[in-house]
């Protein structure tokens, strides 16, 4: 069976794109079949990380959208990007379109979003997925809570700060009530100067949601600066070691 992963935040800068991103790369790397899907067509953004421009994308999930062609022609195999022990493993990413022009159509006359359900499922059927992931719009709009109801598992990304930790609970609350099979939590950009376990403990308690993870603030993926997926690239890094427990929390 098949497993649908939202990956969502209540706030914008809080890494989600990166973080689907590499836990997509550590799961197929493990032989299995992933999709990512950039649902966040006002602003998307994680197809930087595999290297795709304006220039080089011919097709995209709005294409889709708008009838033109079906969403598994949207889908580029980035498979390539993976070790070559990973050989049993298979990586696709449908990116939203970055032209100022397909972008400024979604927000002025919407799309049905009915068809993503859709859409999903295609996918998954089409290209035999294990998982799929979807890279959501940071805040509440009827295409994220469409993601989240159709979810087996929704992990939630928040930064040690007051602001996300208000936002999330409404998100929370929204996600329980939608009968989420399974959420998790993820703190990320975490200052190395707090008590990780602490801070852990603490978020668990205030929201009664297991926290998959704390990921550290990085230098290392503040250099890379989106050229890459960071745990592709950094493999050993301490980093990488904690998404990889993440990772575990969605397989198992």
């Amino acid at each position: 069976m098949s497993k649908i992963i939202s990956v969502h935040s209540y706030r914008g800068g809080t890494g989600k794109s990166n973080t689907t991103a590499n836990l997509a790369s550590i799961i197929a790397r493990g032989g299995n079949r992933v999709a990512i899907v950039d649902t966040d067509i006002q602003s998307p953004g994680i197809h930087v990380l595999f290297g795709f421009s304006e220039s080089n994308m011919d097709r995209c999930l709005n294409d889709y959208l708008w009838g033109r062609c079906p969403i598994a022609d949207t889908a580029y195999n980035v498979s390539s990007l993976l070790p070559p022990l990973a050989s049993n493993g298979n990586l696709y990413l449908i990116p939203s379109s970055i032209k100022a022009g397909e972008i400024a159509r979604v927000l002025r006359e919407g799309y049905d979003v009915g068809l993503l359900t859709d859409g999903f499922q295609e996918l998954i059927e089409v290209l035999n997925l294990d998982y799929l992931f979807i890279d959501t719009h940071p805040g509440l709009n009827e295409e994220t809570l469409l993601s989240i109801t159709i979810s087996d598992i929704l992990l939630l990304i928040l930064r040690p700060d007051q602001q996300d930790f208000q936002g999330t609970a409404v998100t929370v609350d929204v996600a329980r009530k939608l009968e989420v099979p399974k959420i998790l939590m993820t703190i990320n950009k975490a200052p190395e100067s707090l008590d990780f376990e602490d801070l852990k403990q603490q978020v668990e308690s205030i929201y009664n949601i297991p926290v998959a993870g704390v990921l550290p603030h990085s230098d290392q993926m503040m250099l890379l600066a989106s050229k890459g997926v960071f745990a592709l690239h950094f493999p050993n890094d301490p980093l990488t070691k904690v998404v990889e427990g993440i990772a575990k929390h969605i397989v198992r």
